[in-house]
């Protein structure tokens, strides 16, 4: 079934324009030159940033790698990589795939991935990735895992395991959109669990959690929890967009 998608989106590359997911002018390729230079140019992998929660770091904190708030209170995961900033130049494209149903969309930021983040963590060998999951209820409504249609389409080392199946989430009814840290921490206690017949596999593993948005952070961190609760030893975040600030 992938071959079969991969054949039918090389050939459509091929014989068909297509726009940029960035700027909407038709071309070949799924970011156009001028908006993949300056993505490579700008993104967040080009900063200074806390090794364990990727926002950009003050000049007090570049010795330690590590911005305040993880001193202070250190997080369960271990480590966060993000691509660009929320509101640089993929966050239309991220609104149109997750909002408009556009999937063609995970194809192209999902290139835009492989070809500037990927030889960047070459070295990352993770037993399994999971996508940050979604309700039943939710993806009912949406129809997809935008996370998960990311993730199929990254490459990862050969001997890491993809699946959808393992992490899953209870449904909660209240948006945390806009909500501060202390209420996204709250609402989102215990809302994530780990299917009962992969327990066992996770133990002492290194596991990468996927998402396409980081925020505050408050829903990586309960995943981690949860994961190292049921003995994960590792726990890296690799996240699409980041915003850089959050009150």
């Amino acid at each position: 079934m992938q071959f079969l998608e991969n054949l039918i989106q090389s050939i459509s590359a091929y014989l068909l324009p297509t726009a940029c997911i960035a700027c909407q002018r038709y071309q070949h390729e799924s970011l156009c030159t001028s908006c993949l230079n300056t993505l490579e140019n700008n993104c967040l992998i080009h900063y200074e940033c806390c090794y364990q929660c990727s926002i950009p770091l003050q000049a007090q904190d570049l010795t330690n790698k590590q911005c305040g708030q993880c001193r202070q209170n250190s997080p369960f995961f271990d480590e966060t990589y993000c691509l660009d900033r929320y509101d640089g130049i993929l966050q239309a494209a991220l609104h149109q795939l997750k909002y408009q149903k556009r999937i063609a969309f995970a194809h192209g930021l999902a290139k835009v991935w492989n070809h500037i983040q990927s030889a960047q963590l070459a070295s990352d060998h993770a037993d399994y990735v999971l996508p940050v999951p979604l309700s039943p209820e939710k993806l009912l409504n949406r129809g997809f895992n935008q996370s998960w249609e990311l993730v199929r389409r990254i490459r990862f080392n050969m001997h890491t395991h993809k699946s959808p199946y393992i992490l899953k989430r209870h449904h909660h009814s209240t948006h945390q959109a806009g909500s501060g840290i202390v209420a996204r921490q709250d609402a989102i206690r215990e809302m994530f669990y780990i299917d009962t017949q992969y327990r066992e596999c996770l133990k002492g593993k290194t596991v990468i959690i996927f998402d396409d948005v980081m925020t505050s952070g408050a829903t990586l961190n309960e995943i981690a929890r949860i994961l190292k609760t049921n003995g994960v030893e590792r726990v890296i975040n690799w996240v699409l967009l980041r915003t850089t600030r959050f009150i």
